[in-house]
């Protein structure tokens, strides 16, 4: 801090009158477009070099470009993965030395002294990746300076304007997520599809879909509804599959094995497999329902998603397509293939049982073991059961419980 109260005497040739930084001062630019749908790289990267390089001293240029076109709700190690064959094609005249995550990789190694940005939601959104940005570059005794904070007065006066520009910010990313889900919600509702269509329909642009509104850069892209695949027997295997889980209560290796075994009524690119099975037998689009949500790809892990929760899940109010199966029959797939992975458990049977009773508001309690069977409470009916319990035997008392509820 300078202080305006100095010595009553000069003393400005004492060696240790000043602290002086014997680093060359470098200074690194980093900036960052959305996505090169929603922002023109070409002429949003120059703008941001100019505006921040107003901040460097007289005479001095930047030593390197550090630039991503990616959303900056991403973590620095999730951001410039694309081929720079990509970067090149997008025409933009400032040259590129990396991302983000490559300038905190080289910010020592290349002596960087100073980060420029034209404000902080350049380096992210999220106030947290930004806070831990700025960390990690001052760890390396690099100051990171944006430019539209002001120059002078107070540091707290400064510290105060970066971080309501970083609330800003992450309240600007928060509201622009709530408005894309209530978009997706709206375009799932209409009955229009997400993503890959599943195995027994194809997409189909519906012309009875509102027009789309035409941006900066082109036509958004056409509203699609699933329709019946063309090859009939796309739709009778998964008819099948659900079957053969529902009434025969087979695990995906059996299923696979029937499947395969016929290649020519029931065909697949690649052949039948494990996740194929057990995601079709999952897919509530299967019931002639638009469905939305059923996973959150946002989870701060690269390359993962996880599955949501059903009462999380987006409904169309009505089928909008053609079903393989009715929503009955898809329940009930879904509590039958709950049973079989409950039996790969130790316990498993009796897990299933105890599972049943409690969606049935029953309680299973032990009453007294023995050493080849046991005794147990369901509700007021008692029941001498063999210990271990068969699997044989769990999904009849199951199918018993159901049938008097």
């Amino acid at each position: 801090m300078n202080t305006p109260f100095g010595p009553p005497i000069d003393l400005s040739g004492l060696s240790n009158f000043t602290q002086a930084d014997t680093r060359p001062r470098r200074t690194a630019f980093v900036g960052r477009v959305s996505t090169k749908d929603n922002q023109n790289p070409s002429s949003s990267i120059p703008r941001q070099v100019a505006l921040s390089a107003q901040r460097l001293e007289a005479g001095e240029e930047f030593v390197g470009y550090f630039w991503d076109v990616e959303s900056g709700m991403l973590p620095p190690e999730s951001r410039g993965l694309g081929p720079q064959e990509m970067y090149d094609a997008l025409g933009v005249p400032t040259h590129r030395d990396g991302g983000l995550q490559d300038l905190l990789d080289r910010a020592e190694l290349m002596g960087i002294t100073h980060v420029l940005a034209e404000r902080s939601d350049r380096v992210a959104r999220a106030m947290l990746t930004s806070l831990t940005v700025e960390h990690q570059l001052q760890s390396l005794g690099v100051e990171v300076v944006y430019a539209n904070e002001p120059v002078g007065g107070t540091e707290s006066g400064r510290l105060r304007t970066r971080r309501y520009g970083q609330v800003e910010a992450e309240v600007y990313r928060t509201v622009m997520l709530e408005m894309s889900m209530g978009g997706q919600v709206q375009h799932a509702i209409g009955g229009w599809n997400h993503g890959y269509p599943p195995y027994p329909y194809i997409a189909v642009v519906d012309e009875n879909a509102p027009p789309a509104a035409r941006g900066r850069f082109g036509e958004a892209r056409p509203k699609k509804k699933l329709v019946r695949h063309p090859d009939e027997r796309r739709f009778d295997a998964a008819r099948e599959l659900h079957r053969l889980r529902r009434e025969e209560h087979l695990k995906a290796a059996d299923i696979i094995a029937i499947l395969s075994a016929e290649p020519d009524r029931y065909p697949i690119e690649g052949g039948w497999t494990h996740n194929r099975v057990e995601g079709l037998l999952a897919n509530p689009k299967l019931t002639g329902y638009q469905v939305y949500n059923r996973k959150a790809s946002r989870t701060g892990r690269t390359g993962y998603s996880r599955w949501n929760p059903i009462s999380m899940w987006v409904w169309s109010p009505q089928p909008v397509h053609e079903a393989v199966v009715s929503l009955e029959h898809w329940k009930e797939t879904q509590e039958i293939t709950d049973g079989l992975r409950a039996s790969t458990d130790a316990g498993g049977p009796l897990k299933r049982i105890r599972a049943e009773a409690h969606r049935l508001g029953l309680t299973v309690t032990l009453v007294e073991t023995h050493a080849n069977h046991a005794t147990y409470r369901v509700g007021a009916q008692r029941l001498v059961l063999p210990h271990p319990i068969p699997d044989v035997v769990a999904q009849q008392i199951i199918e018993d419980l159901r049938s008097k509820a």
